[in-house]
């Protein structure tokens, strides 16, 4: 069948055929479609006039989603990375040339995409997705993340969560719920997934999902250094807290300056033992723990994610349930499972969550297992409570003034700090946008819940 096509003076947003491809979906009913979806040329406006998505990541899996998704008639985008473009990054995120290095990638993606797909209208914002508020967030139909960190991605869980709204009976309004697609890419394995908040499984739901972070053996780092990557774990376990060179502040994996003071330091320490390979990229993918992408792998699973963002936008087919895994290390395999939610999840749970531990269990213990418990994997958790009526800071890590004020208490045990059984506890932490409140219930067991 033959197609109208443009010729080379015309516009190709002018194009009678551009989106006959579409319309075949959109305007035809089809037994695959979602019970709601009632075929009509009003849905393509919709997507094109209407529809707001917003890409979190600019990156590998952004780069392809911006383009994945304005292929298929989607306009109004926002995207937001708070990177900036090196020589490394050219090799997969096409969007990018040479001339682009150390420019914001938001600003560049949008700009290529404006320019060569006719009619698309993508805003970039070069900040952190923790930079704007709830307000923001609202205006987005759909959410969808190609990030490479897990912190980003449960703080954007978090946040679509406490936008959830409910009537006086408990009863969810769904149309407060802002779908979340999610994507995310390990060398030549890949997983897409569909997140209903409050409805399905989140982020935090399914923690145990993610691979365990690569550690080095803490004699090795400290002693017998053999390879690039000890003499840079090295550096940022020991030496940036000795050598303290932009004052009292936690490690940035994504401060030029912080990667490449860690650099210059892991380099003098290599030469001490022979060794040779510590770079710059070396350097970030160790402190950031950065697994090195695959182009192809990207595009896939960019693919899978734009085709859902489709299927929730137009309702032309029903959506993922919920996990898609892909594998092609040996060959070319995946599966779909449903993720379940988990009752008792911090961040989506309806149900205050308990934390038990002995009167004797010292401030440094809980924050331990704040850290280390697989279903929280906080990060730098801090706490406070009310005793008296009055608020009180027991920890803090992340302003280094009440750190260092609050220190103390991590040495002392919760009956000394006044703790009693049923406490509340309000835990915030870089993982989440809202504080977290816990339970506390004292036992003379060991016992941790």
């Amino acid at each position: 069948m033959e197609v109208d096509q443009p010729n080379e003076q015309s516009d190709a947003s002018k194009w009678s055929g551009r989106w006959n491809h579409i319309k075949k979906v959109l305007e035809r009913p089809s037994p695959f479609a979602h019970p709601d979806f009632e075929a009509s040329s009003e849905i393509l406006e919709f997507m094109q006039e209407n529809c707001k998505l917003l890409v979190i990541g600019a990156g590998g899996l952004g780069c392809e989603l911006l383009k994945d998704l304005t292929l298929n008639g989607f306009r109004h985008i926002h995207v937001i990375d708070m990177d900036i473009i090196d020589l490394s990054n050219l090799n997969r995120q096409f969007l990018f040339r040479q001339s682009d290095i150390n420019k914001p990638k938001a600003n560049v993606a949008a700009e290529f995409i404006n320019k060569r797909v006719k009619g698309a209208q993508v805003v970039p914002h070069f900040c952190k997705i923790q930079d704007y508020d709830s307000a923001f967030y609202k205006q987005f139909h759909i959410v969808v993340c190609g990030l490479d960190s897990i912190i980003a991605r449960r703080w954007i869980n978090g946040m679509l969560i406490s936008l959830l709204e409910y009537d006086d009976d408990g009863n969810l309004d769904q149309s407060s719920i802002i779908p979340l697609v999610d994507g995310g890419t390990e060398g030549f394995k890949g997983n897409a997934r569909v997140i209903l908040p409050g409805m399905t499984a989140c982020i935090d739901c399914t923690l145990d999902l993610y691979p365990p972070q690569v550690t080095f053996p803490m004699c090795t780092v400290a002693h017998t250094p053999r390879q690039p990557e000890h003499c840079i774990e090295y550096v940022r376990m020991f030496g940036w807290e000795k050598e303290k060179p932009f004052g009292d502040i936690p490690i940035d994996g994504d401060n030029p300056e912080h990667i490449t003071w860690i650099c210059h330091a892991a380099c003098k320490r290599a030469d001490e033992y022979g060794i040779q390979g510590v770079t710059y990229r070396l350097t970030q993918g160790v402190i950031k723990r950065i697994i090195p992408a695959v182009a192809s792998t990207n595009a896939v699973i960019a693919a899978a994610c734009s085709t859902e963002i489709f299927k929730l936008a137009t309702s032309c087919a029903l959506p993922l349930n919920n996990y898609m895994v892909f594998n092609d290390v040996d060959g070319v395999y995946t599966y779909t499972f449903e993720a379940e939610k988990n009752d008792t999840c911090i961040a989506c749970s309806q149900k205050p969550r308990n934390l038990t531990f002995a009167p004797k269990t010292l401030l440094r213990e809980l924050i331990d297992h704040l850290c280390e418990d697989s279903t929280l994997q906080m990060k730098r958790p801090g706490i406070t409570t009310t005793i008296n009526g009055k608020n009180h800071t027991l920890y803090m890590k992340s302003i280094p003034s009440i750190e260092e004020a609050t220190r103390p208490n991590l040495s002392k045990s919760l009956a000394d700090l006044g703790l009693t059984d049923g406490q509340e506890l309000i835990v915030a932490d870089v993982t989440t946008p809202n504080a977290i409140v816990f339970r506390l219930k004292i036992t003379e067991s060991e016992t941790k819940s």
